[in-house]
This record gives C-alpha cells, structure tokens and sequence, in this order.
C-alpha cells in the first residue's frame, strides 16, 4: 500500500480524494457505503492491483473528501462518480460499490451506461420505503454522533468487542473511517431512495449482484430484479451479512474475481 498514490479532484463543486493502485491496467471503481472510507477496500484492493488500476474515492462526507453541508443525496453521489470519472480522464472502469455505494453505483449504471463497462453491486441499500423511513427514525445517526466524541482507542475497543476474530488491522482502519464520517453524511438516510426497480431494469452493462443470507437484500428481491434484467447476474454467499466482504472474505473476493474475468472474457471478442 505504500506506493499507492493519493489524489484528489474537483467535482460538482467539491473535492473528492481517492487512493489508487496505479499502472497501466483497466480501471476498477470501489464505492464504500456509509460511515467507512476508501481504504476500507484495502484487502481487496491488494488482491485486485495486479490486474487492474484500483480506485477508491471518499465519498463526500468521508474520509479526506469534502464535507459539504448539504447535498447527499444518492443522485449528488452518482454525479460525484461520474465527475471523477471524467477528471481522471478513465476509459470505461467497472463499478464495485457496497451498501450505500452499491445504489449509488446502480443510479450511475442506469443513467450514464456508456460510462461504464461493467457492475457489482456487494448488498446494496435496496430498501422498501417502510423500511427506509425505519432506518431514518432508528438512532443510527445520533449514534455515530456520541462516536464522534469517542477516541480512536475507545472505537477500536468496542469494534472489537463486537468482532472480536476481525484482524485489528481491518478494525483500525474501519474505525478510523467512521470517525471522518461527517454528521451530514447521514442525509443520505432521508427517503424517498431511488426506485432499485426501476435502475435495474435500466441498466444495460454485465452486471452481478452479491449478497449475504443475513444482509440487505433477499433472494426473492434478487429473483425479481434478475426477472425485470437479463443481463443482471445474482450470487448468494452463505453465512454473511450486510459486511459481506468482511464476514466471508475469501468467498466474495472469489465471486467478484470470477465475474471480472468474465466481463474481461467478453471485451476479447
């Protein structure tokens, strides 16, 4: 990770940093979800880097990004992919995002598909409105606002605490993340979220969604959105959560590696 270079652009009237792997490699994007930060993909990342130019932007609210006051939206976030897209000047990347990244990077597919090559979504938020207004008046944010009072030592601990056969390295670096998480980050619980319907039957690049037993999305959601998209592959990991890549890492590097291949595959003919 040393030689990973570190850079920012402006977008959308913000700043977005990013770590990148480098080299002359196709461009793979990975979007985290809400209260982590790019190099919370540092794992994967070092299994990915030799085949592609790794990219792992800070969403804004996040990280070293900007933190403005309002405008987090997912449709402010899908233009800030599409903004650094353009900056970085990338041929086509493929898009991984996970959670709150996962519907920004599905709203990014079904409005821009040319901008793209390929798609994984990791347990997107692709919530019912009755449960996006029970995530908006649960405590999650007044939550994350006694964890900002909180030392990076006492977050640690309690990570900890709660995962206690997670390596303290990935715990640190989790932890760290959500203490750059700003407080207006948390806007992006406000309903209505986008129809997840209606972006998947949009989107017209290979794409594979991954997705735990215990997490987010079901496996009848994802029989009905591969029934609405031909082209909308599903993977089910057994034993996982909404953290799919952190309760069963080998597993998802596994799916997501398989269907890289398969996108690489088609480019050849």
């Amino acid at each position: 990770m040393t030689d990973w270079e570190q850079t920012t652009c402006e977008t959308n009237g913000i700043n977005i940093h990013c770590t990148r792997t480098g080299g002359n490699k196709p461009p793979l994007i990975l979007l985290h979800g809400l209260m982590t930060n790019g190099l919370c993909w540092t794992s994967l990342a070092n299994v990915l880097q030799k085949e592609y130019d790794v990219i792992m932007p800070d969403a804004r609210g996040h990280g070293s990004s900007s933190a403005p006051d309002y405008g987090y939206r997912y449709e402010d976030h899908a233009n800030d992919v599409a903004g650094l897209i353009n900056a970085l000047r990338l041929p086509p990347p493929i898009l991984l995002g996970h959670s709150m990244g996962g519907m920004t990077a599905a709203v990014v597919a079904s409005r821009k598909p040319n901008l793209l090559r390929g798609l994984i979504l990791a347990d997107p938020t692709f919530l019912s409105p009755k449960v996006q207004r029970e995530v908006r008046d649960s405590d999650v944010a007044e939550q994350h606002r006694k964890v900002l009072n909180m030392s990076l030592d006492e977050v640690i601990a309690e990570a900890r605490r709660r995962h206690p056969n997670r390596a303290i390295e990935t715990l640190e670096l989790f932890a760290r993340a959500r203490l750059q998480t700003s407080m207006s980050a948390f806007d992006v619980l406000t309903p209505p979220n986008p129809d997840y319907k209606q972006l998947v039957s949009k989107i017209d690049v290979p794409s594979l969604l991954v997705f735990g037993d215990k997490g987010v999305v079901s496996s009848c959601v994802a029989e009905e959105l591969q029934r609405l998209n031909p082209k909308f592959q599903a993977e089910q990991i057994r034993e996982a959560g909404h953290v799919l890549h952190l309760d069963q890492p080998e597993r998802f590097t596994g799916v997501v590696r398989s269907f890289l291949r398969s996108i690489d595959t088609l480019a050849e003919f």
